[in-house]
């Protein structure tokens, strides 16, 4: 049984970490069922760096028409070679592209297809895997009985896993169709690491008060190498671009830690970071929603709080570094 991975890359053809999380997860299973792992990304830099990661085969195409994401244009090249390497299982992360191309593609190879998956699917008539439901809350038990998957690894369910392999990379002549949608213009994000690939998020709340005082949030962020993000309520003031709006109405948080600083916690912020591994608030109100949802929780006031606390993580990296 042959694996075929979408790995996704950034603007500048760089391999986004996700790619390498389908990688790892995509050898194990081939470690258990044989066959080997393909995989099909656009405009990469360095193919080969897969490699590292267990894929065995690499069709990468530099093709400027693929720069720009276009769900039609990309599920018709991913089902293409899907087909013509003889796979049956396509796996992809859970990035907002690989969701709005998950249910195309599943229509187009007449596959079976999971989201938020985080085990290794168990072989038994049928494929079984286990996904995350109601907003992360519980677990479910998924059958496949079609004779192709697609399956969506939860981000930061699985890890990264280096196992090096000997590569082919090779290129695909691909039809490419007529562009349904035309893009008139990409907002790009300021921050030196981007929500959807950070391992740890800093995010602000009203209770900063202002935009004039978003250097708390930054400047913790710089210190742990984290993406900065905000509260809906921050977005629609306009303290903050949009692009940083996480929550179940913005962009979804599977960090391994989330840092909440003056958010109180509506229900669909909840939401929207809840699979985060470990949260933690800091907000002056004890009584704030967050802090049922939290793994730690400081009551006080974030103009006190933050500024201890980069001192002593800066403290702390010194020491160690």
């Amino acid at each position: 049984m042959d694996i075929l991975i979408f790995a996704e890359t950034d603007d500048k053809g760089n391999f986004k970490k996700d790619a390498f999380e389908i990688a790892s997860y995509a050898y194990q299973i081939s470690s258990q069922t044989g066959g080997n792992v393909k995989a099909i990304c656009f405009n990469s830099k360095i193919p080969e760096k897969l490699s590292d990661y267990g894929v065995k085969k690499i069709i990468n195409s530099e093709n400027d028409e693929l720069k720009n994401f276009d769900a039609g244009i990309y599920s018709d090249c991913i089902s293409d070679v899907f087909k013509s390497e003889n796979c049956s299982m396509l796996v992809l992360s859970s990035s907002s592209n690989s969701k709005y191309i998950g249910g195309i593609l599943s229509v187009k190879i007449d596959a079976g297809y999971v989201t938020n998956i985080i085990s290794i699917p168990v072989k038994d008539n049928n494929l079984v895997v286990v996904r995350n439901t109601f907003t992360n809350k519980a677990f479910e038990t998924v059958e496949i009985t079609k004779s192709n998957s697609i399956l969506a690894v939860s981000k930061n369910s699985f890890g990264l896993k280096e196992n090096p392999t000997k590569t082919e990379i090779s290129d695909f002549n691909f039809n490419i169709s007529e562009r349904r949608n035309k893009v008139s213009s990409i907002e790009k994000t300021s921050n030196k690491v981007t929500i959807a690939d950070a391992d740890i998020v800093v995010s602000g709340g009203r209770g900063l008060k202002g935009p004039e005082n978003w250097y708390l949030i930054e400047n913790l962020a710089e210190v742990l190498g984290a993406a900065t993000a905000c509260s809906k309520p921050v977005s629609d003031l306009g303290w903050r671009p949009h692009s940083e709006h996480v929550g179940q109405t913005g962009k979804p948080v599977s960090s391994n830690l989330y840092i909440a600083i003056g958010i109180s916690g509506a229900i669909q912020h909840l939401a929207g970071v809840n699979s985060s591994k470990v949260k933690v608030v800091i907000n002056t109100d004890p009584d704030a929603p967050f802090f049922k949802a939290a793994d730690y929780g400081i009551v006080g006031d974030a103009f006190d709080v933050v500024p201890n606390l980069i001192d002593k993580l800066k403290e702390f990296k010194s020491v160690n570094d």
